[in-house]
C-alpha cells in the first residue's frame, strides 16, 4: 500500500531547501537562494511555510548593518524528510 507523500515537502522548491539542509544543518537565505535558483520572494514564502509546519527554525539577524536570515533544520524536519524518502521508495519497489 502506498504511503501518502508529506504535502509540505512535496514541493519542488520546499524539498530542495530541506535536502540543502539536510547536508548542511544550517545555511544562510542568500546560499539557499543561489543554491535552488529561485526568487526571493518565492523562497521566502516557502521558508515560511516550512518553519509554519516546524521543520526548519529562521533567525533574522543583522551582520555588519545588513540584514541576515539564517535556516536551520529542525529534528521535525529531519524525520519528516526520512519519513518522506522512505514513502517514496515504497513506490519505486512496486512493479
Amino acid at each position: 500500500m502506498f504511503k501518502e507523500l508529506d504535502p509540505i515537502l512535496h514541493s519542488q522548491l520546499r524539498l530542495a531547501v530541506v535536502s540543502l539542509l539536510i547536508g548542511v544543518k544550517e545555511a544562510e537565505f542568500t546560499f539557499i537562494r543561489e543554491k535552488t535558483n529561485a526568487t526571493a520572494g518565492n523562497l521566502s514564502v516557502q521558508v515560511q511555510k516550512l518553519k509554519d509546519a516546524g521543520y526548519i527554525e529562521v533567525t533574522k539577524q543583522f551582520k555588519d548593518n545588513y540584514p541576515q536570515t539564517t535556516c536551520k533544520i529542525t529534528p521535525k524536519g529531519i524525520e519528516a524528510f526520512e519519513a518522506y524518502v522512505q514513502a517514496l521508495q515504497q513506490y519505486l519497489k512496486v512493479g
